[in-house]
């Protein structure tokens, strides 16, 4: 496999024939066109086969993507903020076809990028550079803290703590049976530790939380939604839980009791007694906030009618409040098995928007958001809007089935954040198709305030 790093690289057009054999990023490059306050440039030609999840982040005086380019290979690409020329550098790793294997970047107080991707149940796959801002001083890590518990790897994620401090937070296991571990990067040793000797949530070899969140609150408070599931069937998930914590390492209750660490299914706080096979889906719980900063959780689960429905449950200090969000009718997502499967239903982070609370939404393929009155949890309109994706979908080329995917920079919590867009066939329960489209193109959106 080819390690390649390119510097200074401007992205040019060039004929898909000799995309294949070339060794450096090659992609489409028009004047850059502007959106929305934002400058749109392509970066490079990726992988468009099957829906997986790319990065971007902004550090510094720099910003970082990763992706898999046309060849399936992982690709850095950095560049300073503002600017069109890119350094990059092609990885030791190539993702097959399972759309878990999404990539997470973070950034260490030093400058040092962390690189952790392609990876569903499987070893550890980590990179971190040496040199802050340099791509292509990116090496491989072979182990952070414990190699036993980084042999059955999956949902990277980076996030920083109240005091900044860099996190790694990793599943280790698989659907049905695995533990939430979170790991803390000392900056000046250069090494990990474990937050505690205790996973974060423990499924005890029967369960699996699958987590949404820490996500900070206007109160400082990290807060996390978690359903459980007893197998990898989707069916399975059940139980709607939470927990918060000022600091990553001691956790509560929404009550105040504390949870000695690990949560299991035993000690967490129920939200809601969902049961199996009711409708509710793992990764669709996302944690927001009502004008007050009171947290709102917003889920699916099938109403008395069975169809699918939203509920919001916001903690009151003193319980949960519990309400259907929607009464849509002969509206029922039916879902099951294993591998990835093609949400028809995806909710976003309640969020607040002057006096109301707006919910956002994507069903079927529609994005809608629910205003809400805050008083009472009471939805007084649901309305079809336009994303940014919309906006940009009438100027971006692309062939029957394929669907247009966007990530947001959120690590650096900048209110004007970059972000990306790409066009990609749905997952595929994580099999092989029997035809792949041709590559696409990898587009950078520069906020206007920064553009050079």
């Amino acid at each position: 496999m080819i390690h390649v790093c390119l510097r200074r690289a401007r992205a040019l057009l060039v004929l898909a024939g000799l995309l294949f054999a070339a060794a450096a990023p090659v992609a489409a490059q028009d004047d850059p066109l502007r959106i929305g306050g934002y400058e749109v440039a392509a970066l490079d030609l990726v992988w468009a086969g099957h829906d997986v999840g790319f990065e971007i982040l902004e550090g510094g005086t720099r910003v970082y993507v990763a992706y898999y380019d046309a060849t399936r290979q992982l690709t850095l690409a950095s560049a300073r903020i503002g600017a069109q020329d890119w350094d990059f550098c092609k990885l030791d790793s190539m993702v097959g076809w399972d759309s878990h294997n999404q990539i997470a970047l973070g950034l260490d107080a030093a400058g040092n990028l962390h690189v952790a991707a392609n990876m569903h149940g499987s070893d550890l796959s980590y990179w971190r550079t040496t040199e802050p801002g340099d791509v292509c001083s990116a090496e491989p890590l072979a182990v952070l803290t414990d190699a036993a518990a980084e042999q059955a790897m999956s949902y990277p994620r980076f996030l920083r703590d109240a005091a900044g401090e860099l996190i790694y937070a990793y599943r280790d296991g698989t659907s049905g049976r695995g533990d939430q571990i979170y790991l803390a990067y000392d900056t000046r040793r250069e090494r990990f530790t474990r937050i505690s000797d205790a996973p974060l949530i423990d499924g005890e070899g029967l369960y699996n939380a699958y987590l949404r969140g820490p996500v900070q609150g206007p109160d400082g408070w990290f807060h996390i939604a978690f359903v459980w599931r007893d197998t990898p069937d989707a069916r399975t998930n059940h139980d709607l839980g939470y927990a918060r914590s000022r600091d990553l390492r001691d956790w509560e209750t929404s009550r105040g009791r504390p949870l000695p660490l690990p949560i299991t299914y035993g000690t967490a706080e129920i939200v809601d007694p969902v049961p199996v096979e009711a409708g509710m889906i793992n990764n669709n719980t996302p944690v927001g906030f009502d004008p007050d900063g009171r947290p709102v959780i917003a889920y699916h689960k099938f109403d008395a009618a069975g169809d699918t429905q939203v509920f919001l449950a916001r903690d009151t200090g003193t319980g949960w409040e519990i309400v259907q969000a929607t009464r849509w009718r002969d509206f029922r997502w039916e879902f099951g098995g294993t591998g990835t499967l093609d949400f028809r239903l995806v909710l976003d982070a309640p969020r607040s928007e002057g006096d109301w609370l707006i919910v956002p939404i994507r069903r079927d393929g529609r994005s809608l958001e629910l205003v809400v009155d805050p008083y009472d949890l009471r939805v007084v309109e649901e309305r079809e809007v336009r994303t940014f994706a919309d906006r940009v979908a009438p100027y971006i080329d692309r062939e029957e089935g394929l669907r247009i995917r966007t990530t947001t920079e959120t690590f650096s919590g900048d209110p004007d954040p970059y972000r990306l867009i790409w066009t990609t066939l749905p997952s595929n329960r994580d099999a092989p198709r029997f035809d792949i489209p041709d590559p696409t193109v990898l587009r950078v959106l520069t906020p206007l305030s920064r553009v050079e």
